[in-house]
């Protein structure tokens, strides 16, 4: 049998322990999957575009486990009542291809976004960060700043939007939680100024310049989530050519990434090798460093991972039959049999 999680399995697996331990539990999954990198049989993700939107297919294995995610991300899906993404995932069994898990990953693909973020931020980001700007306040938006508040201790949040009721939808959602301050800006220049860490994280599907680089300061982090598909983009390239850039995985980047308008010889830094210890990050507090994050199939594997434990732990989700359940493996016709 198949372990089947819905939306509703997974807000109670976060629930169990609350979301601050749910984000860090993984984050440092997250790491420890990226520390074990060359374990893993990796490839970009494969997209079919349209002039609406993208549908994404994202595998990665090692030894032991296959995964794959379904997403779709349609900037105009709001407009019909419908999330801009949606996606669900398998988590299945190399040695005999049977699948143990699936899984909603909408939501997921929301914390484990966040909680890579985060967990890339640890590394990158100053010490002692404070100061976020928050640049897109869409359905992505209250994760990533939490994970910054309780993983990281960003304590003010300025925020802004091009659309005032996606700023007043997270502040209705985030403005009582303890510890953290929430200033409404009036452009994307407002937000960043003096901001330690910016973080931009817009829907549209266009060649877009939400940041300049007469923008940056130094010792600035930024966590540029947005620019995730061909043709997208958040930062003109003076901010790339500004800061020392670091990567998931360079191939998948070159293609999707802000990095895709830079010349192919762009130096960067894939963030597994720092994590390691075999790369540098942030080697003075006057660096400008850039987590040029796509999204990549091993967080995915790692978001199933820790929801099917936490699932069996706790007893939530439901067995189905997603794969026929044969006395004789030989006799597949007589499913046929009602």
């Amino acid at each position: 049998m198949t372990l089947l999680l819905t939306p509703r399995d997974v807000a109670r697996i976060v629930a169990h322990h609350g979301l601050p331990h749910f984000l860090g539990t993984l984050a440092d999954r997250i790491e420890a999957d990226f520390c074990r990198w060359e374990e893993f049989d990796k490839c970009p993700r494969l997209a079919s575009h349209s002039d609406v939107g993208v549908i994404e297919l994202m595998p990665v294995a090692d030894a032991h486990d296959y995964s794959f995610k379904y997403v779709n991300g349609h900037p105009g899906n709001t407009r019909h009542g419908l999330p801009t993404v949606m996606a669900f995932g398998v988590l299945a069994d190399v040695a005999t291809g049977t699948p143990r898990l699936l899984s909603e990953l909408t939501v997921t693909t929301a914390l484990r976004t966040a909680a890579t973020s985060a967990m890339a931020a640890r590394k990158l980001a100053r010490a002692g960060s404070k100061v976020m700007a928050l640049i897109g306040n869409g359905a992505q938006a209250e994760f990533q700043a939490l994970a910054f508040h309780h993983l990281l201790g960003i304590a003010e949040l300025r925020l802004y939007d091009i659309d005032p009721a996606a700023t007043a939808k997270l502040i209705n959602n985030l403005g009582d939680t303890p510890g953290l301050r929430l200033s409404v800006c009036a452009s994307v220049r407002e937000a960043v100024a003096g901001a330690d860490i910016v973080t931009t994280i817009t829907a549209d599907k266009t060649y877009a310049t939400i940041l300049d680089a007469d923008m940056l300061t130094p010792g600035m982090h930024l966590n540029a989530v947005g620019g995730d598909c061909p043709g997208k983009t958040e930062l003109a390239a003076g901010v790339l050519e500004r800061s020392k850039v670091f990567v998931e995985f360079e191939p998948q980047t070159r293609i999707e990434g802000d990095l895709q308008q830079m010349p192919a010889d762009f130096q960067v830094t894939e963030l597994w090798r720092v994590l390691t210890g075999q790369a540098p990050g942030r080697s003075a507090d006057t660096d400008i460093t850039l987590f040029d994050s796509v999204g990549f199939a091993l967080e995915d594997y790692s978001a199933l991972a820790t929801l099917e434990h936490e699932a069996r732990e706790q007893g939530v989700g439901s067995d189905i039959e997603l794969v026929p359940q044969l006395a004789d493996p030989k006799n597949l016709f007589g499913q046929l049999r009602v």
